[in-house]
């Protein structure tokens, strides 16, 4: 099913004449294909030549003229043979107020038609550059590459000549964007594009490609349940594996032809006029009627503020921008942070540096992670056993679900923490140490960690945990409040992400002309049902505010955002509407309740600073109860929270 573009809303148009101009510039009549750009009282005039002969005769010349935005004027000559119908292969220019175009292409017989010169496929090679200034490491986020990898991007052009209207853009190719574009696909939805920023897909897990990086939720709840994978290794899948995952998936479900590789968004805008998204990216502009981003919270890396850091001579990077040109093997590293890749990479570092100083803000709380391999017998079942594969998928789901009932108060947590205390007596024998790596909140205020190889790492002779703080980063050294001055000539940044600041909020204007971070920077960080934000109308966000999940898998929330989106989008279509925004009252009303659950659970009691909270203190991340009830508020669209405006009526409903 090919879905057409929004509707042209125009006021008395007349046009006359037998041809279509062959001009595919911004501002004038588009190329075949491409949605025209909306016009008021608009008149033009258009003829075109006849071709003479048989089979091999020449067209005529064609001239068209007309008012458009901006005022411009084109012009198309070309010559046409045999079936009347040549390729364009013109090039276009554009001005202030005006275009023009010229071409090889013109249609015999008057009727306008052409086609699109072929798109040559192209590769490209990007590395994920990691610099000694914090600057560079943030510039390095942008590349979401593995140093040295070359990447095949799908055949499309470096950007359209002509505004392209879409029905919906997608914004990033992660696991949200791609199980979007499955899903818009599944529902007979094709027009559309996923633009991503990278020369890969994959999100986090094309990005996170540091030693030892592995996913801490089950594989099999960790997939989309709608493509269900027999061939997980172990238990828990590596990074490899669910990067090749994502791949597979995108190539088996149609949706490679919609990606648009190397198209960072650079800005997106509301039309208010036009009732559809004003978009741009690196290499193109587009409109859309429908906006979805799925750039996730664990895209771009939070560089720390440390007085120094950019004087530091040595090498630095994030944990999430690897730099594997640079070889670890005898060196002097310094670990800042101890979060949940630091957990992963530094047992897979520490044989080979010299030294490791692993600087400690509050250890976490450390389970052992049962994973083990999966059988020869085991992977049959769940290959040719009917059901057996869901069968794992649920008990999965309903497992994880017991331990958001024991995070929604901290007394519920003791066999949590008894748990976790367990695993931290059996690993480590020294008093002293155990009490250094012993957390002094509750267990579940930060993530709970799962690993096996942590606690044996870093009690190795050549690893220093200095839990003292950082005072200063120098050229080659670092300092801390004890006055102690330890030199290195590496140092990895383990510090998570910028979950409370989204980047991609700054590129978003709305209804008022502000942009999503302002609105967020002044009412909160909220959304209703996680996904759509009152002045921001037919934006749809994924993993959006209040849908992180601290006890389960996030796959179980974006496929319930994405029932929620294609059911809102069908509500656009079968009623007929331009726009849908949600009713402030309902937001306000929605987020109310999420914070009133979140009042006594151990996220915002538990006596920690996480990354769940923002600076004001207040949690905008953490879903504070079951998945069960998420799905349950998203499995239909509630209309009634909505207001709305048809095609004949630019007056927002209340």
């Amino acid at each position: 099913m090919t879905t057409t573009p929004a509707p042209n809303r125009t006021t008395n148009t007349t046009t006359t004449g037998t041809g279509t101009p062959t001009d595919a510039s911004t501002g004038t009549a588009p190329a075949a294909g491409v949605a025209p750009t909306p016009t008021t009282n608009t008149t033009g005039t258009n003829t075109a030549g006849t071709a003479t002969g048989t089979g091999t005769g020449t067209a005529g010349s064609g001239t068209a003229a007309g008012t458009a935005p901006g005022s411009g004027s084109s012009t198309a000559t070309g010559t046409a043979t045999g079936s009347g119908t040549a390729t364009d292969t013109g090039t276009s220019t554009s001005t202030t107020g005006g275009a023009s175009a010229s071409g090889t292409g013109a249609a015999a017989s008057g009727t306008g038609a052409t086609t699109t010169a072929p798109r040559t496929p192209h590769r490209t090679t990007s590395t994920a550059t990691a610099a000694a200034i914090t600057a560079a490491i943030t510039v390095a986020a942008t590349a979401g590459t593995t140093a040295g990898t070359e990447h095949a991007t799908a055949p499309h052009p470096t950007g359209d000549l002509a505004v392209r209207h879409l029905k919906v853009a997608v914004i990033g190719a992660g696991i949200s964007g791609l199980g979007t574009a499955i899903g818009l696909l599944k529902a007979g939805i094709d027009d559309f594009l996923v633009f991503e920023r990278a020369t890969d897909l994959g999100g986090t897990w094309r990005d996170n490609t540091y030693p030892g990086c592995a996913c801490d939720v089950q594989a099999h709840l960790y997939s989309y349940s709608f493509a269900r994978n027999p061939d997980w290794k172990s238990t828990f899948a590596t990074q490899a594996e669910v990067h090749a995952y994502l791949k597979d998936c995108a190539t088996r479900h149609g949706v490679d032809p919609h990606l648009r590789y190397d198209h960072e968004l650079l800005d997106a805008t509301w039309n208010d006029t036009h009732h559809h998204w004003d978009i741009r990216t690196k290499h193109g502009r587009y409109t859309a009627q429908a906006l979805i981003t799925g750039t996730g919270y664990l895209s771009d890396p939070a560089i720390p503020n440390i007085p120094g850091l950019d004087t530091f001579t040595g090498t630095v990077f994030h944990s999430s921008r690897w730099n594997h040109d640079h070889d670890l093997t005898g060196r002097n590293v310094a670990v800042i942070g101890t979060g949940a890749s630091a957990i992963q990479f530094v047992p897979a570092i520490q044989p080979d540096v010299n030294r490791l100083d692993l600087y400690q803000r509050t250890p976490p709380w450390v389970a052992a992670k049962p994973d083990k391999p999966n059988t020869p017998r085991h992977t049959w079942m769940l290959r040719h056993l009917p059901g057996y594969q869901r069968f794992r998928r649920t008990f999965n789901k309903h497992g994880r679900e017991i331990v958001a009932f024991f995070m929604s108060r901290p007394s519920r947590t003791t066999g949590m923490k008894n748990m976790a205390a367990g695993h931290l007596k059996k690993s480590v024998t020294d008093p002293a140490l155990r009490a250094r790596l012993t957390p002094d909140y509750t267990v579940g205020c930060k993530r709970l960690l799962f690993s096996n190889t942590w606690y044996p790492a870093i009690q190795q002779p050549n690893v220093d945990i200095v839990s003292d703080t950082i005072t200063r980063i120098g050229p080659t050294h670092i300092t801390t409040t004890d006055g102690t001055t330890r030199h290195i000539d590496t140092i990895i940044l383990a510090t998570g992400f910028t979950a409370t600041d989204r980047p991609v909020a700054h590129l978003i204007h709305g209804r008022n002309g502000h942009t999503l971070a302002d609105t967020w920077n002044r009412d909160g960080m909220t959304a209703h049902r996680g996904t759509t934000i009152h002045g921001f109308p037919n934006l749809f966000m994924l993993l959006g505010p209040n849908t992180t999940l601290g006890h389960s898998s996030q796959t179980v929330m974006i496929e319930a955002q994405i029932t929620y989106i294609l059911a809102a989008l069908k509500t656009l279509h079968t009623h007929h509407l331009t726009t849908l925004d949600v009713h402030p009252h309902a937001q306000t009303t929605y987020n109310n309740t999420l914070q009133n659950r979140l009042k006594n659970t151990v996220w915002n009691t538990g006596g920690c600073t996480s990354w769940y909270t923002d600076t004001k203190g207040n949690n905008p991340s953490i879903w504070p109860t079951y998945t069960w009830r998420f799905h349950h508020q998203t499995r239909t669209f509630d209309l009634t929270n909505y207001q709305t405006t048809t095609h004949t009526n630019h007056t927002p409903n209340p």
